[in-house]
């Protein structure tokens, strides 16, 4: 290694410059060659390869605290302009984009007195708030009908099946499930019952025992997707389930081609939420010779950026 085989670049500094748009920040970005900035930038690329490469099956996780927020906004139009392939997610997930279909939440802050919100039937989501009637109450005076009405006639459901036809039924264009259920977009959730949807399942399934949900289709139909694949890649949004799902499946066909993860773990606990994509690479879930970026950061201020930019730079 020669000294000046690694002094090639300089950094340069970002320039300010009225209107231009958020793809030239971001360009700026890379050139400034500063800590997460640059990692921003190259996830950009990465993501661009991505939407634009058509021999490249892409995944979404993510988990459902964003879709409390208005990232949900960002994330449906992923699905919206089909911009990825499968959704990986959790059940909390399907408890808000539902809830928030009919209901409000607001804004609150993080220094709230939890005591005085729990008397006021106000429950706090970071500096969300949701109260109950826009929560578990407005989810069982809707969804129990509806399960009644498609039971009739038929028992098991996958996931996917499931959620398609609750996207079916809400019929509301700011929903993720709605548009996942219009573009056929598997959206698959592993741990169904970890929610308030999946207590109105268990709760339906008290008085009707031959209702269930079948998983193992959800597993055939990641099998299906994942064997065949060209190329895939993968917009993960921090851990549990959803990513490692993700790169579990992936890893039966010798692991991502291309691969963004943003989380706020920190990985000295061994989690899986902290876990670094290069550590994916030791397991078979990451390619050795992926491009892949670890982006250390809230994803409910990058995500907003980074698909702006991406999707600026495509157009």
């Amino acid at each position: 290694m020669r000294k000046s085989d690694l002094l090639r670049r300089p950094v340069r500094d970002i320039e300010i410059r009225g209107g231009k748009g958020v793809a030239d920040l971001v360009v700026q970005m890379e050139g400034a060659g500063g800590f997460t900035a640059k990692k921003v930038a190259v996830g950009v690329d990465i993501l661009r390869t991505m939407f634009t490469d058509p021999r490249c099956t892409t995944f979404l996780s993510f988990p459902a605290a964003l879709v409390a927020t208005g990232v949900r906004g960002v994330l449906r139009t992923l699905v919206e302009r089909k911009l990825v392939d499968v959704v990986l997610t959790t059940c909390g997930t399907v408890d808000h984009d539902l809830a928030r279909a009919w209901r409000d939440y607001y804004h609150g802050e993080f220094e709230m007195d939890d005591v005085a919100l729990h008397r006021l039937g106000l429950n706090r989501l970071g500096n969300i708030l949701v109260p109950n009637e826009s929560y578990g109450i407005i989810l069982e005076a809707k969804l129990q009908p509806w399960l009644r009405d498609m039971y009739n006639g038929r028992t098991a459901w996958s996931t996917k099946e499931l959620l398609w036809e609750f996207g079916r039924r809400v019929g509301d264009k700011s929903s993720i499930l709605y548009w996942c259920s219009r573009n056929k977009i598997p959206v698959i959730v592993p741990a169904i019952t970890d929610g308030a949807v999946g207590y109105q399942l268990w709760s339906f399934w008290q008085e009707h025992q031959d209702f269930r949900i079948d998983e193992f289709r959800d597993e055939r139909d990641l099998s299906d997707i994942v064997f065949p694949a060209k190329r895939t890649g993968a917009l993960m949004i921090g851990g549990g389930v959803s990513k490692h799902h993700t790169i579990w499946w992936n890893q039966f066909r010798g692991g991502l081609d291309l691969a963004v993860y943003i989380t706020t773990a920190a990985e000295h606990d061994g989690s899986l939420s902290g876990a670094r994509l290069r550590e994916g690479i030791s397991w078979g879930k990451v390619k050795e010779t992926a491009r892949q970026v670890t982006i250390e950061g809230d994803a409910s201020a990058l995500l907003p950026l980074m698909i702006a930019a991406a999707l600026e730079t495509r157009r």
